[in-house]
């Protein structure tokens, strides 16, 4: 009989995990900090024993006196720890898992790859939700894709599910700091727990269910994007049950923004009373989505998966790749070397372990036609191959260039682009950021620094482009190799405004020498030129 050590075996996950580990038949050392606790879940377990430990402790004699073949650190919080425990694990001999979702943590796991390799053990981080089942799903979403775009995913949690002090230490440590996201093909800054939306839960006969969630930091954010075809851009959001808690946590956030504290991390200790107030509403059901966009057999797919647990038993998920991972070396399937936990397992796998749980996952895939070739129809094919590309929006996408930019020359007009946050004159390094969501487009155009974005849709065989409440409506009629934006309406908060009170909008766009070029320019009557832009793009790759 083997036996693992469990760091933190009897908290909210190292519990469960102890029993899921002696329910496999091994002998499981519940370690930690708390005798008491330690000794009264080993009690309740066949073949478990009670063991004081500490991670920031002298781990190196504990496992040379009781020799474990596998110890599983499920003690956190990781964000800003050190690699001491798999250290001890090598020098001792002993492998190690650990349950880490720290961005930085899981990421660097590698610098320990040539001493696990001399030790001839196996040193994996990162078997939790994120990244080992998040990666093990992606993969099976995008097996057969030429190409991927994009990927998102998000966590709703139970309410009923209450986190730990490590938990909410981990998540407070991001909450209104920078957090770096590969989008429109270079990487940005974010703001952790911004970027709020309603996310919708949904299988084939089950009640849907809807959280506010809002951007996490987690390990996925590079591996996905270092390790998957195509680089695609990925965005992993989390969010409670309650729409409230999170946008108070979102109010929260903005003093760690301004710079006003350093971090909301030491708050964790005082927020989990608060939570516990609410702890008895709400239900016990929690959701995981991952979509994921690309290019399979030439067309464009999108593929979602997504798993709704009821009874509380969402909160078992991120022990599963721990499990999985155990068995793997109890058998002898897994090769010595320090790596994360992606790819090590695959999601046949946990559907088996799901079985035994409250869960239902299910994949929905749905074909996608970008928005200028719905709206121009037959005459899209017309267009050169650049003009084409730049419209083939899906997913994510991003662009480069140069622009050359005109300010009309009157205080008035001046003050107009001013509001509608056009750049200001002169030759400026242009990049373009392209999302595509539910089929609508959004364009940030970044000169120089300075970004200003517009969304585009469609509406009865028009293009829409939306500046606030204002809308405006547009033919696309090709124009030579290109094509040409007519204005065909505009309204304000829905209602439709007359014609010629609107902006003189005059857009072309061409390829010359296998580059997308555009013209671009805005008039008011009586005040005449607003903004003039010209110049021309590449996509990145």
């Amino acid at each position: 009989m083997k036996k693992v050590l469990v760091l933190g075996g009897y908290g909210g996950f190292g519990s469960r995990l102890s029993r899921r580990l002696a329910s496999d038949g091994f002998e499981v050392l519940v370690a930690g900090r708390n005798s008491e606790a330690a000794e009264a879940l080993a009690r309740q377990l066949p073949n478990a024993t009670a063991l004081r430990a500490d991670r920031n402790g002298n781990m190196t004699a504990i496992l040379n006196e009781h020799r474990p073949f596998l110890l599983v650190d499920a003690a956190g919080p990781f964000q800003q720890s050190d690699y001491r425990v798999a250290e001890a694990c090598i020098a001792a001999g002993v492998h190690y898992i650990d349950l880490a979702d720290a961005r930085e943590f899981v990421g660097a796991i590698g610098k320990l790859d040539e001493r696990a390799r001399a030790a001839g053990i196996c040193i994996i981080s990162g078997a939790s939700s994120v990244p080992a089942l998040s990666s093990a799903v992606v993969a099976d979403l995008t097996h057969d894709m030429d190409e991927i775009r994009s990927i998102e995913m998000s966590i709703g949690a139970s309410n009923r599910a209450t986190a730990g002090v490590s938990v909410a230490s981990a998540i407070l440590s991001y909450v209104g700091k920078p957090v770096r996201v590969w989008r429109g093909r270079r990487w940005q800054e974010k703001t952790g727990w911004h970027m709020l939306k309603r996310e919708t839960y949904a299988i084939s006969g089950r009640p849907s269910l809807q959280r506010l969630v809002a951007l996490a930091d987690v390990p996925d954010h590079d591996l996905l994007v270092n390790h998957v075809k195509g680089r695609p851009s990925v965005i992993f959001r989390a969010g409670p049950e309650f729409a409230f808690q999170t946008l108070a946590l979102w109010l929260l956030s903005w003093p760690v923004t301004w710079g006003y504290i350093a971090s909301l991390r030491g708050f964790g200790r005082l927020l989990l009373p608060l939570q516990g107030l609410t702890a008895r509403l709400g239900t016990a059901r929690s959701a995981v989505t991952i979509e994921a966009k690309g290019i399979a057999h030439g067309a464009m797919k999108a593929r979602r998966w997504t798993l709704i647990a009821e009874n509380g038993d969402g909160v078992e998920i991120p022990t599963l790749p721990a499990q999985l991972l155990t068995r793997a070396l109890r058998d002898g399937r897994l090769s010595p070397g320090a790596r994360y936990a992606g790819g090590l397992s695959q999601l046949a796998e946990f559907r088996e372990l799901f079985q035994a749980l409250a869960t239902t996952d299910e994949t929905r895939e749905m074909s996608y036609t970008p928005l200028y070739r719905r709206v121009m129809g037959q005459t899209f094919p017309l267009l050169s191959q650049p003009v084409r590309a730049m419209h083939e929006v899906f997913g994510d996408g991003g662009a480069e260039g140069e622009a050359v930019v005109s300010r009309g020359a009157s205080l008035a007009a001046r003050l107009v682009a001013k509001l509608f946050g056009f750049p200001p004159e002169g030759i400026h390094p242009l990049h373009v950021s392209f999302e595509e969501e539910s089929g609508t487009e959004c364009w940030t155009r970044d000169f120089s620094g300075l970004r200003f974005s517009r969304c585009l849709s469609e509406d009865k065989g028009h293009l829409v482009e939306r500046f606030g409440p204002l809308r405006f409506a547009f033919d696309l009629l090709p124009r030579g190799n290109g094509l040409s934006m007519e204005i065909r309406g505009w309204s304000f908060l829905g209602v439709p405004l007359p014609l010629f009170l609107a902006p003189r909008s005059t857009a072309y766009e061409w390829s010359e020498s296998d580059r997308f070029h555009f013209d671009v320019s805005i008039a008011l009557p009586v005040l005449g030129l607003i903004v003039h832009y010209r110049g021309w793009l590449q996509q990145v790759d």
